[in-house]
């Protein structure tokens, strides 16, 4: 099962309104994929703290085999 970049998106923005996302297919298959998400928000988180946050807006669709894997990177805005 495959999903669409617009997707990703959409529910890491639903999680993160004001942030840059870019979302990368790595495989070409639609079911690889990387987010950068740069939010203000993660200042005062560790990187881990960021990436699990990011995570639980995707968690559904992971759990349910949708989204097979999403490698992330966070950043706070330079």
């Amino acid at each position: 099962m495959s999903m669409e970049a617009s997707k990703i998106e959409d529910l890491i923005r639903a999680g993160f309104p004001n942030a840059q996302i870019t979302i990368t297919d790595l495989a070409g298959d639609g079911n690889h994929w990387a987010a950068e998400v740069v939010d203000e928000s993660f200042r005062d988180m560790n990187r881990v703290q960021q990436q699990r946050a990011v995570n639980a807006t995707v968690r559904e669709q992971i759990d349910s085999g949708e989204l097979h894997a999403l490698a992330l990177t966070t950043k706070v805005p330079e």
